[in-house]
């Protein structure tokens, strides 16, 4: 898919996009630096995978930091952070993509403390360093957007609320990023082809993607929900602070 920014609409912004060694959050950080952006792929574990995004995106006469952090720990987030200041004095967007709760061993509660407690340690590290016009954009799902009027897969549930509470969380927080002159979006999409949470839900149960695509018509795929995300940084953020991505009349129906 091509860009859907323009070339160089994003020149001298330095942008954080967390969760980007793979999916979603790498083919965002390509859309952003192809559009002139300074950005950082964060990694939790798949180190080599995020250096080589990076060294893709140099290589193409860009700029572009691979960082780890494990954003359930504060102090790996303020390193990150301390890291992308060092290096280029602040942040100008953050993109919230980094989500998860369907992993084994991670422990009961890891959902709540990846899609809540995280996403707002995130931005609250961040803030200090970024200037007035900055932009936050966090990424979710229709499933847990509208996970408290709309019905959801049950092997998705606890992640969708735990998801919903970090929105909420996030725009509790709304007030206080304006008083500073930082916008906030919040962009949900349906299910994704070709997402880990996408494939194992449908391990678990098998036929939920084709029956979610039969419901809708098409679902979008990474790249295009990627592309979602990579406007998001740069259009009008609507009154409600929502871009709702496809189709959503199933949720608001019910």
């Amino acid at each position: 898919m091509s860009n859907p920014l323009a070339a160089r609409a994003l020149a001298g912004k330095r942008a954080l996009v967390t969760g980007s060694s793979r999916g979603i959050g790498a083919d965002t950080v390509g859309y952003l630096a192809d559009a002139g952006a300074k950005v950082v792929v964060n990694y939790r574990n798949k180190a080599r995978r995020a250096e080589q995004i990076a060294e893709g995106i140099v290589a193409a006469g860009g700029d572009a930091l691979a960082v780890g952090a494990d954003l359930t720990d504060h102090d790996s987030v303020q390193a990150m952070v301390d890291a992308v200041v060092a290096a280029w004095g602040g942040i100008d967007l953050l993109v919230l993509n980094a989500s998860g709760g369907m992993e084994s061993g991670m422990g009961d509660d890891y959902a709540l403390r990846l899609n809540r407690d995280a996403q707002v340690d995130m931005l609250q590290t961040a803030v200090p360093h970024m200037p007035a016009g900055s932009r936050v954009v966090f990424v979710t799902s229709h499933q847990a957007h509208f996970v408290e009027t709309a019905e959801t897969l049950p092997e998705y549930l606890p992640v969708a609320k735990s998801k919903h509470a970090g929105e909420t969380a996030l725009r509790e927080l709304v007030p206080q990023l304006e008083a500073a002159g930082i916008e906030f979006v919040v962009v949900s999409g349906d299910m994704i082809e070709g997402t880990i949470t996408a494939t194992l839900l449908n391990r678990i149960n098998p036929g939920a993607i084709e029956e979610r695509r039969g419901a809708v018509g098409r679902l979008y795929s990474v790249s295009e929900f990627a592309a979602e995300i990579a406007l998001a940084a740069v259009e009008p953020i609507p009154s409600d602070h929502t871009r709702l991505v496809g189709d959503v009349s199933g949720f608001t129906q019910s």
